[in-house]
């Protein structure tokens, strides 16, 4: 029998901070998160310099509740995972030389990990029958990718957003019909009662990238309609929505609620805006997505990242997918938002194929999935 592999993972790459052990990949033996969301809910989104402060704070306390969830001490972990990228330059940072201290006070093996690995290999530890090769789809704040996954250590990226990450735009229009942040989360609740084809919002196609994405044209339809509903005097004051700068975040504006309308004359809500751009987004990844599967002959496709909570979404990907004979796989919603389980995972398949860092590791904001 081959020897039990622990991972101490770190994630800090925007505003959680978090830590978990992992046993053999698809084990987890504990996965502490420390959210930022509500300090971050008063200014409209994350701000940069008070996630790294917060960090510095937290990570310690972290840590050393996982590892007393988990009844290990260090001298039981083989290995320190970390989150080197991509993300926000001073949160990286901070748990990177939290990392890297760790590792040289132990005398542990330090693995960098990259953030949207983690996030596809979150799926490992609830479905312990995913193996290697499948399409995922890694839909997030940040980004938007179709990726073929070839083995645990390979990835290959077949379509991405040319603008707007879905998650990103999920932000931009819940601010903008007064829902305030997170966007996503919210939006996905209002939309329940509202209706997702009053309004035909439009589903971008990249000539010559069938796999790619863009939701910048999608947002500023949005964007436009509330516009007009405005300039038709039928909305009010209190919805700002000339351009992309005059949005105000909602904590400092009326927050609206499902029902409040939009345009009183058409009847249209705040939910029917909110469900209709939904369903443009899900539209567009469940679509592409499925074409992917089709052409490149996969028949297992995951889903990974913040996104891949969102309810229609998965609905959409499921109906999909049994439609088509396909296999799906998404991890619980705890584990598709930013936490440290994930890159105990990858990390771990990181280390048993003799991956090891330096000192010397730093943090990249902008790192590319398959660099190392």
């Amino acid at each position: 029998m081959e020897k039990e592999v622990l991972i101490l993972a770190i994630e800090s790459s925007c505003d959680e901070t978090a830590a978990a052990v992992v046993k053999n990949g698809r084990e987890v033996l504990s996965n502490t998160i420390y959210s930022q969301i509500d300090l971050h809910t008063l200014y409209g989104g994350v701000v940069p310099e008070i996630a790294s402060r917060k960090h510095i704070e937290k990570i310690n306390q972290v840590i050393k509740t996982s590892l007393k969830e988990a009844g290990v001490t260090l001298d039981d972990i083989d290995a320190i995972g970390v989150t080197y990228g991509p993300g926000l330059v001073g949160a990286l940072l901070v748990g990177v030389a939290e990392a890297k201290a760790i590792a040289y006070a132990s005398g542990k093996p330090l693995v960098g990990v990259h953030h949207i690995e983690g996030h596809i290999a979150a799926n490992y530890v609830e479905h312990k029958d995913l193996e290697p090769p499948y399409l995922c789809l890694v839909v997030s704040g940040g980004h938007t990718h179709l990726v073929k996954v070839n083995s645990y250590a390979e990835y290959e990226i077949i379509g991405r957003t040319h603008d707007d990450a879905a998650g990103e735009a999920f932000d931009k229009v819940a601010r903008a019909i007064g829902l305030g942040y997170p966007g996503g989360p919210k939006v996905d609740k209002v939309s329940k009662t509202g209706r997702k084809d009053i309004l035909a919002f439009p589903r971008a196609n990249i000539e010559g990238c069938p796999y790619d994405f863009s939701f910048s044209g999608l947002k500023s339809a949005v964007l436009n309609y509330l516009n007009s509903c405005k300039m038709k005097q039928t909305v009010g004051n209190n919805l700002n929505t000339d351009n992309e700068r005059q949005i105000k975040h909602s904590v400092y504006e009326t927050v609206f609620s499902g029902d409040d309308l939009i345009d009183p004359e058409q009847g249209v809500t705040v939910a029917d805006v909110a469900a209709s751009f939904q369903a443009a987004v899900v539209d567009a990844l469940v679509s592409k997505t499925m074409a992917a599967a089709k052409d490149l002959g996969y028949t297992k496709i995951a889903m990974a990242g913040g996104v891949a909570s969102n309810s229609a979404l998965r609905a959409g990907m499921k109906e999909a997918c049994e439609k088509a004979g396909y296999s799906l796989y998404y991890p619980s919603p705890i584990l598709c938002t930013d936490n440290a389980a994930m890159i105990g995972c990858a990390a771990y398949y990181e280390y048993i194929a003799g991956t090891r860092h330096g000192f010397d590791l730093n943090a990249v904001p902008n790192l590319k999935l398959g660099e190392r």
